[in-house]
Order: structure tokens, then C-alpha cells, then sequence
């Protein structure tokens, strides 16, 4: 018997994002179409948009500056929400950076209206609310923000490449919201930001061959 197929597919184009709602228990992966494109994730509870992921619970929880695969992301009322049970990146993601928005730009000297991973989270969330308050700390994925021996940050172009993804299991009922970053100024997309997809898993679905994955029965990594 076949695996089922993956059951939709969202494609973020390049500076802008989409929302999809996921329900406990089904899988999520946002892919890289191109390479070298980081996605800004944003994940809220279905029932009360209140709740939603937090960057500081979650490194509270975890100790550490971004879960591995087997680990969970927390939201701001310390309930997990995410697990991450797949990333055939293998290489480092962000969750230190705040989302880009229009005063990001202006800081770094344009002048006029530019696309911002904070307004496309706003534009996105449209059909579930129309009063977001709060812009979350993001899941900042294939972001290359590493912390030297001096607690010195740089900023490096992100070297994910096409067809590279990260897969997480919703743990509630949930909206996911990707915003496939504008970012232009800064080098984190080399300077052209990209598309990205976001696909929601079939039960019976595979993960991809030969990366880190979590098995669920024993909550131990395995190799596929």
C-alpha cells in the first residue's frame, strides 16, 4: 500500500507570506524552492491567537539556542506546540533575530515602503484577525546567525539548498504562518530573496531519506 500523498501545498512567493492552518497531530514542512532563502515562521494557537510560539520559552525549556529534532517548541503559556521531527538541512537555524519590518528598513537607510516579514504575518493573518498585537520573536529558519566566543553575532548568507527543507509535528491545533523574507539590504539571501513552499503531510507520508528524523514510539532520533 502506498504512502498518501502529501495533502496541500502552499507556495510563499519571494517577500511575501501565507497562512495555513494545521491540526494536531499533522505534519508541516516548509521547503526551500530555490536555495539560499530564509523563512521567518510563525506559529499561533487555533482557538485564541493570544497564543502563540515563543523564541524565550522555548529556549527555557530546551536549553538551547534552537531545538533539535526530537525537541519541542513552547508557546508564551509554556505548552509545547511544535516537535521538529525532520530537517534535511542539517545546518543552523535563528531563533535569536526579531522579524524585519518597516522600521528595520528605515534603520537601514530606505526611504519609502518596503515588504517586511512583520506586515506579510499581519496581511496573512487577515481571514483569522484583523487585531494582531503582538509580532512573535520567529522560528527564523535556514538564518545563519552564529554567536561567537565573543558573544559577537554575524549575519552570513543562508546556504540552504533547493529542495532543502524542515519538517515539524503540531502538537494542537494551530496556524502556521510563513513569510518567505524580503530581506535585500542585509546579506541573509544574498541579496534576492526567493520563494518558499509550505506543505501539509499525510499520516502515511515518508520523511525524506537519510536525515535526522524522530521516532515517535521510542521519542529517540533515528536515521531513514
Amino acid at each position: 500500500m502506498s504512502a498518501s500523498p502529501t495533502l496541500q501545498r502552499t507556495v510563499v512567493p519571494a517577500r511575501e507570506g501565507r497562512a495555513v492552518p494545521v491540526a494536531s497531530g499533522q505534519r508541516v514542512r516548509v521547503v526551500d524552492l530555490e536555495g539560499g532563502q530564509v523563512g521567518d515562521v510563525f506559529v499561533f494557537a487555533r482557538d485564541d491567537l493570544s497564543e502563540h510560539h515563543s523564541a524565550s520559552h522555548t529556549r527555557a525549556q530546551t536549553n538551547r539556542l534552537f531545538p533539535k529534532v526530537g525537541e519541542q517548541f513552547f508557546t508564551n503559556r509554556r505548552r509545547p506546540v511544535l516537535t521538529l521531527v525532520e530537517d534535511t538541512y542539517g545546518g543552523r537555524h535563528d531563533m535569536l533575530i526579531a522579524a524585519c519590518d518597516p522600521e528595520r528598513y528605515a534603520s537601514l537607510g530606505v526611504t519609502g515602503w518596503h515588504a517586511s516579514c512583520a506586515d506579510n504575518l499581519r496581511l496573512a493573518l487577515l481571514p483569522f484577525t484583523a487585531d494582531l498585537r503582538v509580532v512573535p520573536q520567529p522560528i527564523n529558519v535556514f538564518m545563519r546567525i552564529p554567536v561567537d566566543e565573543h558573544d559577537d553575532l554575524s549575519w552570513l548568507p543562508a546556504v540552504s539548498g533547493a529542495g532543502e527543507s524542515i519538517t515539524f509535528l503540531a502538537e494542537m491545533d494551530c496556524v502556521v504562518v510563513v513569510s518567505a523574507c524580503p530581506q535585500d539590504i542585509a546579506v541573509i539571501n544574498s541579496g534576492v530573496p526567493t520563494s518558499l513552499a509550505v506543505d501539509i503531510l499525510g499520516a502515511g507520508d515518508p520523511l525524506s531519506p537519510g536525515t535526522a528524523t524522530l521516532d515517535r514510539r521510542s521519542g529517540k532520533q533515528a536515521r531513514s
